[in-house]
């Protein structure tokens, strides 16, 4: 997987306390304590021990001995333990070289020599979070599980993959790239590129975003490796070489350029044992040249222009224009100065009330701030973007001296001094909140700065920062403006970079590829063409032979624990609204969440409920502007948000509920105020400011149609079921295609007016006390404060003034939930293909099927049998032998069995593969252990861990109670080939389902030419 970093800020978000522990107490964090520096374990050395209380945990850094392989353990008392082994690479071309390694390493090791161990150990085990990742100037191959064998297993897998790689030449081929006839067993018919990374970059680059942020790295920094584009530069891939990705592996995957790291509250000196036994000893010390050295820093400044495709869903499609400048900033080893700028970033461009939110996206110049605007800590320089995009090329100039012009604001104004309150209540509201990935996402925070030889451990001291921050601010008042005029006012070293569309881009594209197809055809002698031949029969040899994968360590579906915990939920009512209380160890926060049907609304209004949740918290309420509420949201919640919510019935597909959820969470000491700013919203939200609602809609319909090329397998998978279910149908009103389009038709009014009079008409449908349910999740000395602070809260929302007394807690089975279950009575299930024409250069695609809900019994045989088809059927052919990115089968929540394709250059091939996978579970071409291996999938999925703050949304959203989760557990367990078989036939074979299809792609000459399609 190819990914870019971003701030420092967005990883703190997700960098939060998890775990039911205290700082006192915690067993693995004591163990941790007692170690000594200089104590010797299994040939490492401790150089470091130190206390983390902001994260409780300890941190553990030690030294490997022969190798000088770096390694820092995470002790904390967590059962989702992680391992995470990263090598600095720095490419020097665009060939992709270390993200085509990154996938051929999982495709076979020395003791695990079967093809695609890693894909096979998804299914052979009960992970948490498998995959890889290729930054700017790293790799990282981080794995997490709650099973302590299961840890061991695949610790083994990922050492022997990383260090002993097969690095077969076919794997090569199928992973990065290959000339190969479009017609296998035609030797006469033409040649064409394939390779799933190959594949994968030009569906990345289809995303103008990713392609704008690719280009201002690479030209802010153009003297090393970030010049280039690691993940692969389309054109540039077919210019690697196996030798060369071999060389690659030899000079940069070595111990003394690695660093290991593990989390959890697994003994440390078994993952020590064990990584020096099956790795590190083989070893012996190198001098990796991996170090980058600083970008020289420019005595002026620098201009440049890229081009990018139309967007033909754009909001304004006369306004495509992107511009920035981007900074470069210091050295990212300097954790205090980093966690500065990263604040000081913060400061100027988040929420309506920063500086450049007023100056830019409020005058209405663009759309949006770019998505590169911010801080990025990703590469060895920090570096600051300002700017935006849907503007017009006219107001270049203009955007460019309110940049400037701003700057020169914050120099002479500052902050508001409870504008930095918020910031910093915001980064404590993000330690306190307790995350299921919390070893993952710590992997993720401190990656770039150790990757620099940075101090990892004095990255995780955010209070200590968060003190001396206060205490710089307290010495010199206008510490923030001196950095602003260090770094951007005074800053020669700033890259201007503007973007345009070209009409012709995908098509110049396109002949750019087709004039390097040629250039290597040309190349090739005699010789070399029967090569090509015989080896992309070999290959497709090699991709159909069974395989055996009994080398590789597996799990049992014996391990696999027969009953789950319950979670206990109490249900009681505060003024006539039902509530559901769940005591949980928020760590001091508390979680609100309130269910509010909208079954009254008129059919007319629907469609817009999604604008109404994204703006409903956006345009102020009572006496406060949407400044002042988005100061005191920030100062006082964890967030407030509203989103629209439609919840299938779990025994009858052609039933559901329909509404809006609305979501909160604060620090116990802040619920008045949490509550009393939901009560302003419900009692009186202000509907009066067209020119506000006009830029939050002109965002929203850039996110949206910003977000179809990096998730289009979700746009296909909803349009493809929007006539099989009445819910899949409101689905795509809600969150498809239809909204995406109709987003960007509101985008383009002249005038407001008719929209803001329906928002008030939503608001009353909406927010009725007759047709709430809540719930809340705190710590036990703490629920019943929550529950009269609520009673309050019902107390004074309009509508609900009468007196009514806080009915007392009562068992589960006591109290409705108050369901408001309809149905659609003209709805009649049917087929439908649909085909979006789309400046992309491949394809998402799917097809979904009406099948069973979730109580019914074979809905447990659909579960096990998609994540079967993929793995045994499915992934081969539509990634190893078709070079999508990804692809599969599925059993949805609301009935759906949906086969999908992601950045796929293929279109009917991968329909054709979907209905081969169902000829193939029919004819049972599968064994017991295969079926074994899917149920340990399903349940890695059903077992994963819960955050404190969602126990208990299951019974409250879905009403999946207790003794459901556990009847479908055991019918999980009792699934047999027999059951497989009769389900695929059932509801999947021709003729028997009610299915949709959907392709989102570029133009496709034999699906607009077959009357079956509807066209987009």
């Amino acid at each position: 997987m190819f990914r870019q970093s971003k701030t420092i800020i967005t990883k703190l978000k997700n960098l939060s306390f998890q775990g039911a522990c205290r700082w006192r107490g915690s067993s693995a964090v004591e163990r941790a304590l007692q170690y000594t520096l200089g104590q010797k374990i299994h040939g490492f050395t401790v150089t470091e021990v130190t206390a983390v209380p902001d994260f409780f945990l300890t941190a553990v850094k030690l030294t490997h001995d022969a190798t000088g392989a770096q390694y820092l353990h995470a002790a904390r008392d967590d059962s989702n333990n992680l391992f995470s082994v990263q090598f600095r690479t720095t490419p020097m071309d665009s060939t992709g070289v270390p993200h085509i390694l990154e996938h051929t390493v999982l495709c076979g090791s020395q003791r695990f020599p079967c093809r695609d161990p890693f894909f096979k150990m998804l299914n052979r085990s009960l992970s948490t979070f498998m995959n890889a990742f290729t930054a700017s100037d790293y790799t990282m191959y981080p794995f997490s599980t709650q099973n302590a064998r299961d840890f061991q297993n695949l610790l083994s897998v990922y050492l022997d993959a990383v260090f002993f790689p097969c690095l077969r030449e076919l794997d090569f081929w199928q992973e990065g790239w290959r000339l190969e006839h479009e017609k296998l067993n035609e030797a006469s018919s033409r040649l064409v590129f394939k390779g799933v990374v190959f594949n994968e970059m030009k569906g990345a680059f289809s995303n103008n975003e990713q392609l704008y942020a690719q280009h201002l790295q690479n030209k802010l920094l153009p003297d090393h490796t970030y010049s280039v584009v690691s993940g692969g530069e389309p054109l540039a891939i077919p210019d690697l070489t196996w030798e060369q990705l071999k060389h690659f592996h030899a000079t940069h995957y070595h111990p003394s350029n690695a660093r290991f790291f593990t989390y959890g509250d697994l003994p440390l000196e078994q993952h020590l044992q064990q990584i020096e036994e099956e790795a590190l000893s083989k070893f012996q010390r190198t001098e990796p040249n991996t170090a980058v050295p600083p970008q020289s820093h420019w005595i002026e400044p620098r201009t440049d222009h890229v081009t990018c495709r139309p967007d033909a869903l754009a909001p304004d499609p006369m306004k495509q224009n992107t511009l920035c400048m981007s900074f470069l900033l210091g050295d990212i080893t300097d954790t205090f100065e980093t966690f500065t700028l990263s604040l000081l970033s913060s400061l100027m461009v988040s929420g309506p009330n920063s500086p450049f939110y007023k100056a830019l996206i409020e005058p209405k110049i663009g759309s949006d701030f770019s998505s590169s605007v911010g801080f990025d800590g990703s590469t060895r320089q920090a570096s600051f973007t300002i700017g935006l995009q849907g503007m017009a090329e006219a107001d270049t100039e203009t955007v460019k001296h309110i940049i400037s012009r701003t700057f020169d604001d914050i120099i002479e104004s500052g902050f508001e001094e409870e504008e930095i309150e918020a910031l910093l209540h915001k980064i404590e509201i993000q330690m306190k909140h307790q995350s299921t990935s919390f070893g993952l996402t710590l992997a993720s925070f401190i990656a770039s700065c150790w990757n620099h030889d940075g101090d990892p451990v004095e990255l995780l001291k955010i209070s200590e920062k968060v003190s001396r921050f206060r205490q710089c601010l307290k010495e010199n008042p206008r510490y923030l403006q001196q950095k602003v005029q260090q770094y951007f006012q005074k800053n020669s070293h700033r890259l201007t970079l503007s973007m345009s569309p070209d009409e012709r881009f995908l098509e110049k594209q396109a002949e750019a590829e087709e004039l390097k197809l040629q250039q290597k055809i040309q190349s090739l002698s005699v010789d070399d063409r029967n090569d090509v031949y015989e080896k992309g029969l070999q290959l497709l040899a090699a991709q159909n032979a069974t395989q055996d994968a009994s080398c590789l360590p597996a799990l049992k579906v014996t391990d696999i624990e027969p009953i789950i915990p319950n979670t206990p939920i109490q249900m009681g009512t505060a003024g006539g609204v039902p509530v559901q209380y769940c005591e949980q160890p928020t760590n001091g926060m508390v979680y609100f969440r309130a269910l509010c049907s909208l079954n009254s609304l008129p059919e007319d209004l629907k469609i817009y409920v999604p604008l109404f949740c994204s703006v409903i918290t956006k345009l102020g309420c009572g006496k406060l502007d949407y400044r002042q509420q988005a100061q005191q949201i920030e100062l006082k919640t964890g967030g407030m948000s509203v989103s629209p919510q439609i919840i299938p019935d779990i025994q009858n597909l052609d039933l559901y509920e329909q509404g809006i959820i609305l979501s909160s969470s604060c620090l116990e000491r802040n619920l008045p105020d949490m509550f009393h700013l939901w009560s302003e919203i419900f009692n009186s939200p202000r509907f009066d400011d067209e020119e506000r609602l006009r830029v939050l809609v002109m965002m929203s319909a850039q996110e949206l149609s910003n977000g179809i090329s990096y998730s289009g397998h979700m746009y296909a998978m909803t349009r493809a079921a929007r006539s099989l279910t009445p819910t899949a149908d409101l689905q795509e009103t809600f969150a498809g295609m239809e909204q995406v389009k109709f987003m960007k038709r509101i985008a383009e009014l002249s005038d407001m007016t008719a929209v803001m009079r329906k928002l008030p008409r939503i608001k009353r449908h909406l927010f009725n006390p007759e047709n709430m349910r809540c719930a809340l999740n705190a710590t036990p000395q703490k629920i019943s404060d929550a529950a009269q602070q609520f009673e309050g809260f019902m107390g004074n929302i309009a509508g609900n003034r009468k007196e009514r007394k806080a009915k007392a807690l009562v068992p589960e089975s006591e109290v409705s939930a108050r369901r408001k279950l309809i149905s659609e009575p003209h709805f009649k299930p049917c087929q439908m293909k649909t085909f979006f024409q789309l400046p992309f250069n491949v394809n998402f695609i799917s097809e979904c099927v009406r099948t069973v809900p979730f109580t019914h019994s074979d809905y447990a045989s659909l579960c096990i049998l998609g994540k079967m088809m993929t793995a045994k059927f499915l992934h081969g052919e539509i990634r190893e032998k078709g070079g999508a990115y990804g692809g599969g089968a599925r059993m949805g929540g609301g009935g759906l069995f949906s086969f999908y394709s992601y950045r796929d250059p293929n279109s009917t091939q991968t329909l054709s593969a979907f209905r081969a996978g169902v000829d193939w579970a029919r004819a049972g071409n599968f064994t017991q252990q295969d079926i074994d291996e899917a149920k340990l999938s399903v349940f890695s999925a059903v077992d994963a861990p819960v955050a404190p703050s969602d126990k208990g949304l299951g019974l409250f959203i879905n009403g999946i109670t207790h003794e459901m989760k556990q009847n479908h557990r055991e019918r999980l367990f009792a699934v047999s080939e027999q059951n497989l078989i009769d389900v695929a036939g059932r509801y999947l074979g021709l003729g028997q389902q009610t299915c949709g299809v959907t392709i989102l792609g570029p133009e496709n000459e034999s699906i607009s030419k077959d009357p079956s399609w509807v066209v987009k």
